[in-house]
């Protein structure tokens, strides 16, 4: 890909400081983020960036920092009354939006438009500019109702282009979330190829073309750019049609492992991505022409996921133990490598981060009003309560210090030296503190699977069978479907528009 028009490096130094923040916090919130498609982002001309919006500012935090160019953003206008959090986002060119609250429609239309017309002309100028339809962040597995604004904004953008210039584009981004409220789990950014635009919306409107006419092709945009979303998310109509499917997902994988004598091995979430697509994508196929052999099979999966579940084991544990930490040493070295050589070791990390920790977990559920805030305030003031405790305790060990001296005074004068050094201390211990709690709960599912595993045999025996069989039934009903590519079938259900 060629030189972007609007590289990071070479935007305001406020930008700058922002996207490496934004990016040392998703970095330490997310254990892994795999970012797939840049290549779909074009660098000869400007674009609007569109997602479904499941987990508040986590969304934003991980378009900016995932692609190579600058991005303007539309952000809620009260965000400006804020004096460190205003000027920063107004430094970086953020248009403030205003939404209903406390105003008229005409003082709303008016304000929209303004708004609007700003990131237009940034999107004309060959800039990136990032959107959510949904104009509301949320919990549920699909698209909420669409909001006409970046059609609107597409439009625009468009008619104040100059005669032979590059059309802007529209890119869809698939978010994906495994745990998008625990601290630690993994994030996927897919960036898709360009929006195909129908051939009757694929045109450049007039600056002063009537309102009405201008309305009904934006609700045309937007329902196309929502049947676009409910595929690029791997939308379901409900969570638990989600869960089934991916059930679907990882029975395959592990009997498919099985029948081949191989541990299927960790898996990229981008290719757990693919594979949940091509599953739903015949569920999609076949809902249509056999629902009633889908209905059967749905049933048939939600008691066998009723069983996994109740067991706590997964789909290739029917086969085999989870693997330990390292091949090089037994169950009984790892336990007491974990609870009784490490714990010592580890013990002022605890003591330092734990309250910190603890406090901060009340935060976020006291304030968490869904799932989708939990991430945000564990991001947002964990950059702020943590470093604080690190800077705090490295200033008390520093005072310590002195006053210590006071008695001692042929002690060499070092006291901010020992501050530093236990500010650090802190911070490192909580690292490898965490990373210990991660050891800790691995070996302790080892152990709890292996006992089921010894004490459950004829139930086991009847899952791998009941496996077997689902698996059969799955590579039926998929017989006759081009699966390789999920997004060639429509979404579940029609895309709802806001005017």
């Amino acid at each position: 890909m060629g030189r972007a028009v609007d590289q990071v490096s070479d935007a305001p130094i406020a930008f700058r400081l922002l996207y490496w923040f934004m990016r040392l916090l998703v970095w330490l919130f997310f254990r892994d983020i795999e970012v797939v498609g840049l290549e779909n982002v074009p660098s000869d001309r400007g674009g609007v960036v569109v997602s479904w919006h499941p987990n508040g500012l986590i969304d934003p935090g991980l378009i900016i920092t995932s692609l190579p160019r600058r991005i303007v953003f539309g952000a809620r206008a009260g965000l400006f009354r804020y004096p460190l959090l205003g000027a920063l986002i107004r430094n970086i060119g953020t248009v403030p939006v205003r939404l209903k609250e406390n105003s008229s429609p005409e003082e709303r239309r008016r304000a929209n438009e303004s708004s609007l017309n700003q990131l237009a002309q940034a999107v004309a100028h060959g800039h990136l500019t990032a959107l959510f339809p949904e104009g509301i962040s949320h919990d549920a597995p699909h698209p909420m109702e669409l909001r006409t604004g970046a059609a609107r904004l597409y439009y625009q953008a468009r008619s104040l282009q100059p005669d032979g210039a590059l059309p802007p584009v529209i890119i869809p981004v698939g978010l994906h979330y495994d745990q998008k409220k625990v601290f630690r789990s993994r994030a996927l950014v897919r960036f898709h190829p360009p929006m195909e635009i129908p051939k009757s919306l694929d045109v450049k409107p007039d600056l002063d073309e009537p309102e009405p006419e201008t309305r009904e092709r934006s609700k045309a945009l937007t329902a196309e750019i929502g049947r676009v979303l409910h595929d690029v998310v791997l939308a379901t109509e409900d969570w638990k049609t989600h869960e089934l499917l991916s059930r679907a997902r990882t029975l395959m994988r592990a009997e498919s492992a099985a029948r081949h004598g191989r541990d299927p091995g960790p898996i990229r979430f981008s290719d757990m991505a693919k594979g949940f697509a091509r599953v739903r994508a015949g569920y999609l196929a076949r809902r249509k022409t056999d629902p009633e052999a889908v209905e059967k099979l749905k049933g048939r999966l939600n008691k066998y996921n009723s069983a996994m579940i109740k067991l706590g084991l997964e789909d290739h544990e029917l086969d085999r133990n989870p693997k330990l930490v390292s091949p090089w040493i037994s169950l009984a070295a790892q336990l007491l490598l974990v609870f009784l050589l490490m714990p010592p070791l580890l013990l002022f990390g605890y003591i330092v981060n734990g309250p910190t920790a603890l406090a901060l977990l009340g935060l976020a559920r006291a304030a968490g009003k869904t799932e989708k805030d939990v991430a945000t305030i564990k991001v947002l003031c964990g950059a702020v309560l943590f470093p604080a405790t690190w800077v705090g305790l490295g200033f008390l060990g520093g005072m310590g210090y002195l006053e210590l001296r006071s008695h001692f005074p042929r002690l060499p004068d070092t006291a901010v030296l020992h501050g530093i050094l236990l500010a650090f201390l802190a911070a490192g211990s909580g690292v490898l503190a965490l990373r210990w709690l991660t050891l800790a709960r691995q070996t302790i599912r080892s152990v709890r699977v292996r006992m089921v595993r010894m004490s459950r045999r004829d139930v086991l025996a009847r899952l791998r069978a009941d496996r077997a069989e689902l698996h059969k039934t799955l590579m039926e009903l998929r017989r006759g479907l081009d699966l390789r590519e999920g997004s060639r079938f429509p979404p579940p259900k029609a895309a709802h528009v806001a005017a």
